[in-house]
């Protein structure tokens, strides 16, 4: 799946805005970025039919709110790249990332320690169901 840049900055108004309807998001980057108010309808409708958005119907309008959160959408975005290039049973993925670890900070390294603790601890308790 690939975004475009308007995609990608209407996702993140939606993170936080957490609802917005075509008049409104276009409103808040009509001052930023201009375009047209259909551009930002067109917009949504992609990322609608990507499954990024959910929506409902509001009088003549419809009301967009983002469908999977930030983390959500990073992970799906790496498996994405990574599935072109990385076989099941290879190692890249994991060498890719502990290089990429290099790079945080130790408040960063013990979350990400605690986040894979718990993902153990739930595949521990998935195999013993």
């Amino acid at each position: 799946m690939q975004l475009g840049e308007l995609e990608k900055l209407v996702l993140q108004y939606l993170w936080r805005h957490k609802i917005g309807d075509a008049k409104k998001v276009h409103a808040f980057f009509e001052k930023s970025r201009g375009g047209s108010l259909n551009t930002i309808q067109s917009t949504l409708d992609r990322l609608f039919k990507k499954g990024l958005l959910s929506r409902e119907k509001q009088g003549h309008a419809f009301v967009y709110s983002a469908q999977i959160n930030r983390e959500a959408l990073i992970a799906k975005l790496i498996k994405n790249i990574t599935s072109d290039f990385i076989g099941h049973d290879e190692n890249s993925l994991i060498t890719a990332f502990s290089s990429v670890s290099s790079e945080l900070n130790e408040k960063q390294l013990s979350e990400l320690e605690a986040m894979i603790h718990e993902q153990l601890t739930q595949l521990k308790n998935r195999d013993h169901e």
